[in-house]
């Protein structure tokens, strides 16, 4: 059979390949972009949250941050309504051509039996074209032209033929394949059209957007920061690796986000000409008159009066300065994820010897950017009270806080009191200020953070020797501050450990207390990455206390120690002390003494069985765990935890944390910072590191900090006791075989198969 290739004169192929194509489109479209009805706010939600005028007004401030919401929720809908819309035409059309090709049926159309005759054929085509002929008024043209052309088919001998063997009236048809394209397209008449529509489509917009995208990603990191900016940081952090807070914010200030000629977003007034100096009248420590470009930018130094007068909370022109002050916050929390990020590469850098060691950021300068990402969000300094997070609390309300019976300084604290004594505190409050304060402390976190220690890789996990690889699992469980409601006793039943102020200083104490016994180095790496020398000082530091987090294993295995160490104490107490006359007795006893050893013994294998089996699931256990991890960082952390409350901060933040080990004494940084972002009820961060090189007792410090609230850090004590590594074989025993173990083998080897057993005497012999 001949083929022909030909465009859709008809147009059923062309509407096949725009019906497929819209599908193709339109299905996922209206998936993901159909604007979902929010669901009705239960009036009991409503009533849980605060009802504070800061929180009011942050509502405010989210509902109108898209003004043409509506208008493009609208514009969406109709232009997926037009698409289905136009979808259901294109099938309609297509059915109707491919009824029109598969039900064409000589005898059906002209409504008379199979093998009639072609007298019979012709009565029934007269009578049916009087009455669809086009001359008639009830006529029409295409059901008039299939009765002709069934007509045609059943009265001529070779069609009707053709019919009946191949199903057309024509014979074989050749095999087509048609090109889904109208024929005006490649009309001579439309070609200048065609040729540029498609100029214009795939030569000047196709590049121009692709351009335009390309453009604006390479501009910025993974995290939303300009790369330009992410090269600031890393020039002034090594520049000045030990740096201050104050400074710190300088850095921030001066990021290229908050420049016009980097973000067009950025909204520079006439009103700043005389907005801002007054502004800066009222911050005395802004340090405006620096000289050190870009500090000393005119952006750089608005953008730093914003943040001081934000973390003093100073009231701020709302047509003006306020709206520059929420746009700076919003940038905040990526700017100083990525400085944290920044440090952490240079450190790693100087670890590596890409740097100068001179240039070792101290784990002063990573925390300090730590610092800011909570006041920033609370809007508050940090030598200022965590009390101040609850709403309308002010400095004024803080006097009744401090008397002779009591201290509070935190969160905590005033969680555990009973509720006659925090309404005593807040009397000045009305009953639905007071009930604001109560369901703001009632929803903020308390974190149970514990650790285990292990060394995954090596056949006794709970041993840590010298260079090993320590894998340390922090495992945080979250709850809400209202389980302290009431609870006046503070050190039984808080598992949490304060450490934002008191655990840092009582950290430098027991450092002091270990500088009296270690001698002080100024070298600012990790000592035990330098050479490896003995520790002089090892009688001394064993006699260190244990570990506040240590490992649960360890735990375990001390109590059933002890435990069995009283039970042999007991059973020597309360064993009778034998007489001579009573021998014989003994001697009768000793057989079921025996009986009873062996059931003993049977009982013990029996029990290490089962240990076994439960290791065994452990360790499937652990594996299923680690590719959980491994999915969840191919398919991307969740960033989804709990709202904070945050009045002063724009938009809606969800708690994040920061977890990462670290040596108090020598001011390094041992881990890098892990941001953990989907903490709801229950996560597990694994942070490993090397163990030091040399034998010995040395105790390092796993920290949690937040990233929105003050008063959450907590710090954990990690004492390793550090084995000295096991000699490795110069030799392997299997290779170390003697002479005459050689020749024996040989011997033995030349030996045949087939050796007779006079022979083997002989040779035995």
């Amino acid at each position: 059979m001949g083929q022909k290739f030909q465009y859709d004169e008809s147009g059923s192929t062309f509407f096949y390949f725009i019906l497929s194509f819209l599908a193709l489109i339109l299905i996922p479209a209206t998936f993901y972009f159909w604007p979902t009805r929010k669901k009705s706010e239960d009036p009991n939600k409503a009533k849980e949250e605060c009802q504070c005028e800061g929180c009011c007004e942050k509502r405010v401030i989210i509902a109108n941050i898209d003004p043409y919401k509506n208008l493009k929720s609208l514009a969406v809908k109709a232009s997926l309504v037009f698409g289905w819309m136009l979808l259901i035409f294109l099938a309609y059309k297509v059915s109707q051509f491919d009824y029109e090709m598969s039900n064409f049926d000589p005898y059906e159309i002209l409504g008379v039996p199979i093998g009639s005759s072609k007298a019979e054929v012709k009565k029934a085509y007269f009578k049916l074209s009087t009455i669809w002929h086009p001359d008639k008024n009830t006529g029409d043209e295409k059901v008039f032209v299939k009765l002709t052309k069934a007509y045609k088919a059943l009265t001529d001998d070779e069609a009707r033929k053709n019919w009946e063997k191949y199903g057309n009236p024509d014979g074989p048809a050749a095999m087509s394949f048609g090109i889904a394209l109208p024929s005006w397209i490649v009309e001579k008449e439309n070609s200048v059209w065609v040729l540029g529509l498609y100029a214009l489509v795939f030569m000047v917009a196709l590049p121009i957007a692709v351009g335009t995208w390309w453009y604006r990603s390479i501009r910025f990191s993974g995290d939303k920061v300009l790369l330009d900016t992410t090269q600031l940081y890393f020039y002034f952090f090594h520049k000045t690796p030990n740096m201050a807070l104050k400074r710190v914010i300088m850095i921030l200030a001066a990021s290229l986000e908050f420049d016009k000629r980097h973000n067009s977003q950025v909204t520079e007034r006439p009103t700043d000409n005389e907005e801002v100096p007054s502004l800066i009248k009222q911050l005395p420590h802004l340090n405006e008159k620096c000289k050190e470009l870009p500090l000393c930018r005119n952006y750089s130094v608005k953008t730093r009066a914003l943040i001081h007068a934000h973390l003093s909370r100073l009231p701020l022109n709302p047509n003006t300065l306020e709206k520059d002050r929420q746009f700076v916050l919003r940038k905040c929390p990526y700017l100083v994820q990525e400085m944290v990020s920044v440090v952490n590469q240079l450190i790693m850098l100087a670890y590596a010897g890409r740097i100068s060691a001179s240039k070792l950021p101290p784990i002063e300068t990573i925390e300090n950017c730590m610092k800011l990402s909570p006041m920033l969000i609370q809007g508050l300094w940090e030598f200022k009270s965590p009390l101040l997070q609850l709403p309308h609390l002010t400095e004024d309300n803080l006097k009744y806080f401090v008397n002779k019976k009591r201290y509070i300084k935190s969160l905590q604290q005033f969680a555990k009191l009973p509720e006659s004594e925090s309404r005593s505190l807040l009397r000045d409050f009305t009953d639905e200020e007071y009930s604001n304060v109560i369901k703001v402390l009632s929803k903020m976190p308390l974190i149970d953070f514990s650790i285990k220690v292990e060394v995954v890789d090596d056949e006794n996990s709970n041993v840590v020797t010298a260079g090993a690889i320590v894998t340390v699992t922090v495992n945080l469980v979250r709850r809400n501050m209202s389980d302290l409601f009431g609870d006046s006793s503070a050190a039984e039943k808080q598992s949490i450990k304060e450490s934002n102020n008191d655990g840092e200083d009582n950290g430098n104490a027991a450092e002091g207390e270990q500088k009296e016994n270690v001698q002080p180095t100024t070298a600012k790496k990790p000592v035990w990455l330098k050479k490896s020398h003995k520790s002089k000082s090892k009688s001394k530091t064993t006699k260190a206390k244990p570990a506040i987090g240590a490992m649960k294993q360890t735990t375990v295995t001390t109590n059933n120690i002890k435990e069995n160490s009283n039970v042999s104490k007991e059973h020597n107490v309360k064993q009778p002390i034998k007489d001579e006359n009573d021998s014989d007795a003994d001697e009768s006893s000793a057989e079921s003494d025996n009986e009873n050893a062996d059931h003993e013994a049977d009982r013990s294998t029996d029990d290490e069985r089962k240990t076994s089996s439960v290791e065994d699931d452990d360790m499937e256990w652990e594996k299923f765990q680690q590719k959980l991890n491994k999915r969840e960082k191919l398919e991307g952390r969740s960033k989804n935890s709990h709202s904070v409350h945050c009045p002063l901060y724009p938009e809606d933040k969800q708690e994040y944390w920061w977890t990462y080990i670290c040596d108090r004494k020598s001011q390094t940084l041992l881990t890098a910072p892990y941001h953990v972002t989907n903490l709801v009820d229950h996560q597990e961060v694994q942070l490993k590191f090397t163990a030091p090189r040399w034998p010995g007792i040395f105790t390092f410090t796993v920290c949690l900090r937040s990233d929105s609230y003050m008063g959450m850090d907590q710090q954990l004590d990690l004492k390793l006791d550090v084995k000295e590594a096991p000699a490795i074989p110069t030799e392997h025993p299997q290779w170390n075989i003697s002479e005459s173990e050689e020749e024996h083998q040989e011997e033995k080897n030349n030996e045949s198969e087939f050796t007779t057993d006079s022979e083997m005497s002989d040779t035995e012999k």
